[in-house]
């Protein structure tokens, strides 16, 4: 294991122009995340390991299970030993102040899983449109991809995670996360602002090295995040969940381009 225990090294046989032979390739590494607020299992999500904590503070906050309790711990199991579950079951504790969660009756695989008119409809119930959220210049947000890439140690040893990073309004990135799935890395960069009791993010952006689905806008909207930035293109849910959140919504972010697709008036 690499990169503390995030990559494996693994034996492949390589063709490039014409060549052929063996040699070690570094891979990412993929494994099962139980998350328990209060002691009560809530979800289980395929995740890159390292900074799990983060991560379970970070769902736990954006899928609207904290509705506000503080967070008092988070720490590795509840009930034995962490080295007995691999490091692999974290609890988040309010002390009971959160109310008692709903778990999902499936496993969060590393891509999304909501979808549908329906689910904007439930995050609409629970969340307000943002009414303090900073506009940044178009010119910053193109070059937030090529500001955050050097801080992708995983990437660049593997190919194969995606990253979420917190930005300001000058473009300096202030925090990066690498998960295997997109929307883990986002829940990781929301539970570390949580954690430095950071939240709400209105004053930053959020930045994504992928595509934008409706949960990364969820996630973004529950965090308090204004504007969304990506490599790639949104869907069309993320474009209607953006609008009623009052997000700015880039996508195809690159020097001297940008595609806006929701632009709400700043406050």
């Amino acid at each position: 294991m690499g990169a503390r225990g995030r990559t494996s090294s693994q034996l492949v046989r390589k063709f490039a122009d014409g060549d052929r032979g063996r040699s070690p390739d570094h891979v990412i590494v993929e494994e099962p995340l139980e998350i328990r607020l209060d002691g009560q299992r809530v979800a289980t999500t395929m995740r890159t390991p390292g900074n799990d904590y983060e991560l379970a503070v970070g769902f736990c906050l954006t899928d609207g299970l904290l509705a506000g309790a503080p967070v008092l711990q988070v720490r590795y199991c509840a009930t034995g030993s962490a080295v007995d579950t691999k490091f692999n079951v974290v609890t988040v504790d309010t002390g009971g102040q959160a109310p008692a969660p709903t778990p999902r009756l499936t496993t969060t695989t590393s891509s999304c899983g909501w979808c549908g008119t329906d689910e904007i409809d439930a995050v609409t119930d629970r969340l307000t449109p943002l009414a303090d959220r900073a506009s940044f210049d178009p010119e910053i947000l193109m070059a937030i991809p090529d500001r955050a890439h050097p801080h992708q140690e995983l990437f660049a040893a593997t190919g194969g995670v995606h990253a979420a990073a917190a930005f300001d309004l000058a473009g300096d990135i202030l925090l990066v996360r690498e998960d295997i799935g997109r929307h883990n890395a986002v829940d990781k960069v929301v539970g570390r602002l949580k954690l430095d009791a950071t939240l709400p993010a209105s004053q930053l952006g959020l930045f994504v090295s992928g595509r934008t689905s409706f949960e990364i806008v969820q996630k973004a909207w529950a965090a308090g995040f204004g504007t969304i930035v990506a490599v790639s293109a949104p869907s069309s849910l993320a474009i209607e969940a953006a609008r009623r959140a009052g997000i700015a919504l880039a996508g195809f972010a690159r020097p001297g381009r940008l595609n806006l697709y929701t632009e709400p008036a700043a406050t």
